[in-house]
């Protein structure tokens, strides 16, 4: 079964085309990535799969259900954590998810909810109005978990994120999916959604312009990049199994400002993913990855640019 199933959906706003014959599905248990800059129709196409708004034509259904007709069914399934959301400073954590869990008329328990996340009780019991962004972010995420939802919607969830909280909330995604919920993960930023995602579709202008895996994806565009990997460590295998990749034309080792861990950049026209693995198979931890490479933009514009 098809988790979500985006069928020609065309959607306007008087003169105004937001989305143009949309098409795509998430597969059941996969984590799909959901790519396209500041008013590509992200947020208007995840509207329509919460029936906060209507399609002008063409058809959506959610969970096997039509998100029109089934709403409500839908949303008792369905875990969501809006794109800028906020905790209200005078109440505990433990107050917010007392509330969510009340909204969703459920029996969880809020100190396993916190456990999930990071969270301890003595995090709950203080008002979020002391929570750090990142703390903020994990609480919002367990209140998307109230319920034990099927799927969870995720609209810019690593927004104002240090790379600290970035990496939790990938860890976060991850942890949910292997317990066999499905993530749909709306974001402008493809590095935050490389590490975890099975698929991408980047949207452009309401237009989906391509959907693939993020290996296919980045081998697809004829650019070469310069990968920044934060390790614990390096070694000579780890370093010899990155250059015999394809693709890959020069590694060096940076060292990092204090002395704590160290940075392997490579430039490779390769895949990106490969060069985490082989450092991974060589038993190097990776924390935290960056590219110098196309933007977002760049790569849009190698899928959509009408040749001269």
């Amino acid at each position: 079964m098809n988790a979500i199933a985006v069928t020609n959906v065309t959607k306007r706003f008087g003169d105004v085309t937001a989305l143009d014959d949309l098409s795509l599905t998430v597969e059941d248990g996969e984590i799909f990535g959901f790519l396209g800059p500041n008013g590509a129709g992200k947020s208007t196409t995840i509207n329509l799969l919460l029936d906060f708004i209507r399609p002008t034509s063409g058809s959506v259904s959610v969970l096997g259900m039509d998100a029109q007709e089934e709403s409500k069914q839908i949303r008792q399934r369905l875990g969501v954590l809006p794109e800028g959301f906020t905790t209200y400073d005078r109440l505990t954590g433990r107050q917010h998810l007392e509330f969510a869990i009340e909204s969703k008329g459920t029996n969880d328990d809020p100190d396993a909810l916190l456990e999930r996340v990071g969270l301890s009780a003595e995090d709950g019991d203080r008002k979020t109005g002391g929570y750090s962004k990142g703390m903020a972010q994990r609480l919002l995420f367990a209140m998307s978990m109230v319920g034990d939802p099927d799927m969870l919607i995720l609209d810019e969830p690593s927004t104002g994120l240090d790379p600290n909280g970035a990496r939790e909330m990938r860890q976060l995604i991850r942890e949910e999916n292997e317990r066999g919920t499905t993530i749909f993960f709306s974001s402008h930023i493809l590095e935050q959604v490389e590490a975890v995602c099975d698929r991408v579709g980047i949207i452009r202008d309401g237009e989906m312009v391509a959907i693939d895996s993020v290996e296919g994806l980045r081998d697809s565009v004829s650019t070469s990049g310069r990968l920044l990997i934060e390790v614990d460590r390096v070694d000579e295998g780890g370093l010899e199994a990155v250059r015999a990749l394809d693709g890959v034309s020069a590694v060096e080792v940076l060292e990092n400002a204090g002395g704590e861990g160290q940075t392997v950049a490579v430039e490779t026209e390769g895949s990106k993913t490969a060069v985490l693995g082989a450092l991974e198979d060589a038993g190097i931890v990776v924390e935290d990855f960056s590219t110098e490479e196309a933007s977002l933009d760049e790569v849009f514009r190698q899928y959509t640019e009408v040749p001269a």
